[in-house]
């Protein structure tokens, strides 16, 4: 097997009426009359029907096609029908702002857009307002796809095919596309399927839960992949319901659940119940607990979280995974690296650390290809490319420390991104958004402590001259920045201040900056406007 549509059909093969997909009920409310179900030969036969589309318009190999279909079963038939002609597959995230997709469609070079009904009048406005040109189509329409503007490339698809294009918020401002073959994706299922210790894994038994996006790595090449590589099931959620999460978790009979960092604090925060116990989960994958929370949760719901580090760029090449004891609860422990693994932790020098100090994640795989499984490159940015894989180990950002017995505790992250809720947010960019207001001279963006989110999006501000420093102008500028982005990147703090903490080139200090902006919240010396941070559905302007 060299491609994601082959893993389907080896595991059609097997399990042609074992469940592949569940769509709960509540996860389908909006646009249907109750859950949806798909085994793998009813999954099969509507991706070998979309896949005869695809074909008879001239679609292959070197060409791209943004998704924007949401935790939908669109989205694996759309993928798994494009990846069986050598078709890549560009994500898109339906919450970002127009001038968001209007890059990403751009950049990605897509050369056709398929998109929920929904979603098409923000599309339309997108692709309207970058004065792009994209065939743009329902896929409740999906057999009117027009033919492909260039010929497809001959050869077949295989191991180094391009599978899909993977934006991440890195630290440099824009997002980055990430080049993943299929070999990455067949890697992460081949490593989740293995990994063993407190993570078993039957053939055909598990049901997985999973509330995480499919537009991220995670959801997209972690869950969906090792499921259909081992004939599970795909409990997927359109996002996270604290509500009614544990009814689904034991309506749905699910045995793994994948998790954000901020949900067990959420759960540790409701009364307790006889019924906490009672599923049938035998452990959890995520990232991000906060330590004081994860002992006291696996106590109360008796299911152990298992705590890994990945990153899309490392794919699960080099995954690192808390999966056998002792696991060191409560103080941020991701493991020990598998043997498939060499890594470094270094200063900002780039030397090596003593033992026990913390350093820079450095990473490979062991062998004779130290990229094997990782990401290819960032596409149109080979700087970037060379920068993130300089002596042929790939840099994280990503700062760790290793103790007495070889285990790695995550510590903090050295890039410019703010982790919150499970989404990666690019400082920069969000400086670059907060920068274009005329009221703002300067601006530095920093991550703030957040009980439930891990982190928070905080705004250190200095104004032009004149402008007070009062609550309604912080008010203005957040409605700036929740205008032009996804409303997950609006800063929930502002501080207006008289200066900040910059390098001799003007640039920020970032630790600094973190330290300071801690302290301003801690001192309420600053504005809380996290009331006014909600998930927003953007419409099309009129």
């Amino acid at each position: 097997m060299t491609t994601v549509y082959q893993v389907l059909r080896e595991s059609v093969s097997k399990h042609a009426f074992r469940p592949f997909l569940h769509i709960p009920a509540v996860a389908s409310k909006s646009y249907a009359d109750g859950a949806i179900d798909f085994s793998y030969q009813e999954m099969a036969d509507s991706v070998e029907a979309q896949q005869l589309i695809y074909r008879a318009a001239g679609y292959g190999l070197g060409h791209r096609v943004a998704l924007v279909l949401d935790n939908r079963s669109e989205f694996f038939v759309h993928w798994f029908a494009l990846n069986a002609l050598g078709v890549s597959v560009v994500p898109v995230n339906s919450e970002m702002t127009t001038d968001e997709i209007a890059y990403l469609l751009d950049h990605s070079e897509s050369c056709l857009v398929i998109s929920l009904l929904e979603h098409i009048p923000a599309i339309a406005e997108a692709l309207a307002s970058a004065q792009i040109k994209l065939p743009l189509l329902d896929a409740n329409e999906s057999e009117l796809i027009p033919a492909a503007p260039t010929s497809a490339l001959t050869g077949a698809p295989g191991a180094d095919t391009e599978c899909a294009l993977l934006y991440t918020s890195g630290s440099t401002g824009k997002p980055k596309g990430c080049v993943l073959t299929n070999e990455y994706f067949i890697v992460c299922a081949q490593w989740y399927r293995g990994m063993g210790g407190l993570c078993p894994v039957e053939e055909g038994v598990e049901r997985l839960l999973t509330p995480l996006p499919l537009v991220h790595m995670n959801a997209m090449a972690c869950s969906s992949m090792v499921m259909l590589m081992t004939g599970g099931c795909v409990v997927q959620l359109d996002r996270f319901h604290p509500g009614n999460w544990w009814q689904t978790v034991r309506d749905s009979d699910a045995t793994i659940i994948h998790y954000l960092g901020v949900m067990p604090a959420m759960f540790l925060n409701t009364p307790e119940h006889a019924e906490d116990k009672n599923h049938r989960v035998k452990f959890g994958f995520g990232a991000g607990i906060n330590p004081r929370h994860h002992g006291p949760f696996e106590a109360r719901f008796n299911i152990p979280l298992m705590e890994a580090w990945a990153m899309t760029e490392s794919g699960c090449s080099g995954a690192i995974i808390a999966n056998r004891e002792p696991r060191h609860i409560g103080t941020s422990c991701i493991g020990w690296p598998s043997d498939a693994i060499e890594f470094m932790l270094v200063d900002e020098q780039g030397i090596e650390v003593s033992p026990g100090d913390p350093g820079e994640l450095l990473v490979r795989a062991r062998g004779d290809d130290p990229r094997r499984g990782f990401f290819v490159e960032y596409l149109k940015n080979p700087e970037a490319t060379a920068e993130a894989w300089a002596g042929d180990y790939l840099h994280t950002g990503d700062v760790v420390r290793q103790g007495d017995d070889g285990q790695l505790h995550f510590v903090d992250r050295r890039k410019n991104v703010i982790r919150r809720s499970g989404e990666n947010i690019s400082a920069l960019e969000v400086e670059a958004t907060l920068s274009e207001h005329p009221m703002i001279a300067q601006v530095a963006v920093a991550p703030v402590p957040d009980e439930m989110r891990g982190d928070e999006v905080m705004a250190a501000i200095i104004l032009q001259a004149g402008i007070a420093s009062e609550e309604p102008v912080a008010r203005q500028i957040f409605q700036h920045c929740y205008d032009s982005l996804v409303y997950f990147k609006a800063p929930g703090y502002i501080a207006f201040l008289q200066e900040l903490p910059l390098t001799a080139s003007q640039k920020p200090k970032r630790a600094e900056l973190k330290t300071l902006c801690r302290e301003l919240v801690e001192r309420k010396a600053c504005f809380d406007l996290r009331d006014m941070k909600r998930r927003q559905h953007k419409q099309a302007r009129a």
